[in-house]
């Protein structure tokens, strides 16, 4: 049976008693249009500058060698922590629309642990099944990710996908291989306990923001357009009053409260801490393997 996702979409901006059930019962809203088209276009022109290497060099990043911006994207993946390099993807991830969500659906402190910026150019491959608590863990299972369309994001060009209400057990459910060309990664969440038509499409266009949960099941598959970018600025948020036991899958020393972290609303209960400034930014590999036990 066909799961009515009609209370997932916020009208107007305006979130609704209506939507924070919904939330609460499927694990993810949609936001459309949350930034404006000028937002968008200085989103898309920041991309990229970072690309070319304007904001900063990374590890492995290519000289742009007189190539024009599609032909410099199409050579990567991703770039985790791009608001460690660039001024106005750290801005938005204050982005007052946004908050005004999370504070209704998370809490009124509020603190951003990372933000990754994807470019999936034709023929690239998406990601699997998978949750981000199992990657970033928190003590409250108030992660939430924000996932910022740059460009309109469909199912020819590798739209997100999610399970409704696949948060609510609140585990970590079992990880097999990979065996589907549609993704990058070596290994999957198994999910084959679930009806397919469980499985929505999400499909956004440029400037709608989509939340899920932590523990919402999501993945996206390969773009198979030829010339279609699929753009989405994705960042990671939790209730400051967690704390945050991440070793960035072990390239940090085990910590119980990984301070290396951005307020953006509310007060930070550890502030006595202070904060730190390890994560650095990183191109993602085509083929993902950072965490499969």
């Amino acid at each position: 049976m066909k799961i009515d996702i009609s209370n997932a979409y916020i009208q107007k901006k305006a979130l609704s008693a209506d939507n924070i059930q919904f939330y609460r019962e499927y694990g993810f809203l949609v936001a459309k249009a949350l930034f404006s088209q000028k937002e968008i276009a200085a989103l898309k022109a920041e991309t990229a500058s970072i690309f070319r290497g304007e904001r900063g060099q990374i590890s492995g990043l290519l000289p742009p060698a007189g190539l024009n911006d599609d032909e410099i994207l199409k050579q990567y993946v991703a770039i985790h922590f791009p608001h460690k390099l660039s001024s106005l993807i750290k801005e938005n991830l204050s982005h007052p629309d946004v908050i005004r969500i999370l504070k209704k659906i998370v809490s009124p402190n509020l603190k951003c642990m990372q933000s990754m910026l994807f470019v999936k150019a034709p023929g690239k491959a998406g990601q699997s099944w998978h949750q981000d608590e199992f990657y970033i863990p928190t003590r409250d299972k108030s992660l939430v990710g924000v996932w910022i369309a740059v460009d309109d994001a469909t199912e020819y060009n590798g739209c997100l996908w999610i399970i409704p209400g696949s948060h609510k057990p609140g585990f970590m459910r079992r990880r097999v291989a990979n065996l589907s060309d549609e993704y990058a990664d070596v290994d999957t969440v198994d999910v084959s306990g679930f009806y397919p038509d469980h499985q929505v499409p999400v499909e956004v266009s440029s400037g709608s923001v989509v939340f899920f949960n932590g523990y919402t099941l999501h993945s996206s598959k390969r773009n198979k357009t030829k010339n279609c970018f699929r753009t989405a600025l994705v960042n990671h948020y939790m209730s400051a009053e967690s704390m945050l036991p991440w070793d960035q899958d072990g390239k940090l020393e085990p910590t119980e409260d990984l301070r290396d972290i951005v307020l953006v609303a509310g007060k930070d209960p550890y502030a006595y801490k202070g904060t730190v400034d390890v994560n650095q930014p990183y191109l993602r590999p085509e083929v993902l393997n950072i965490k499969t036990s």
